[in-house]
């Protein structure tokens, strides 16, 4: 994250399945809304409320988008790290506009309410391919004991 960004976390469940598009250059762009509802505890009535819902509409790029469109759906309640981006434009009518959208760098499903179970594969280029991605890659050095190294 490069200085003067604004970094957000979201903690809320998706509104609606993913859309996810590719790019004509080929890059996949997952979009999608976090709602987030904060509780918010009444002493007058001695109980936990729902405060208003606000709405954050995100995109994901890339690998990130793919797996969010096929590990995501409506309903699911998400942790959500990126960053605040504001778009400008103008309407055909002349009329300028913006809108305030969260660029998404890591998203992960949330235990808190439910359980999961993840089926972590590792792809692209930083890592081994297969069924185990934790699987080591390196060979011991030379003379290396069989003690673990922590």
């Amino acid at each position: 994250m490069s200085s003067g960004e604004t970094p957000i976390t979201l903690v809320g469940n998706l509104t609606d399945d993913p859309e996810l598009k590719f790019t004509d250059g080929g890059a996949a762009l997952a979009k999608f809304t976090i709602a987030v509802t904060p509780r918010i505890f009444d002493r007058t009535s001695n109980q936990w409320k729902d405060g208003t819902t606000a709405f954050y509409r995100c995109a994901a790029w890339r690998t990130l988008a793919e797996h969010v469109a096929d590990s995501l759906k409506k309903g699911s309640r998400v942790v959500a790290a990126g960053r605040m981006r504001q778009h400008d434009w103008t309407t055909d009518q002349g009329e300028k506009r913006s809108m305030l959208a969260v660029e998404v760098d890591d998203i992960g499903a949330s235990v808190r309410f439910t359980t999961v179970q993840i089926n972590a594969k590792r792809t692209g280029q930083n890592g081994p391919s297969g069924d185990d991605p934790w699987a080591a890659t390196a060979t011991p050095a030379v003379g290396a004991d069989d003690a673990p190294p922590f």
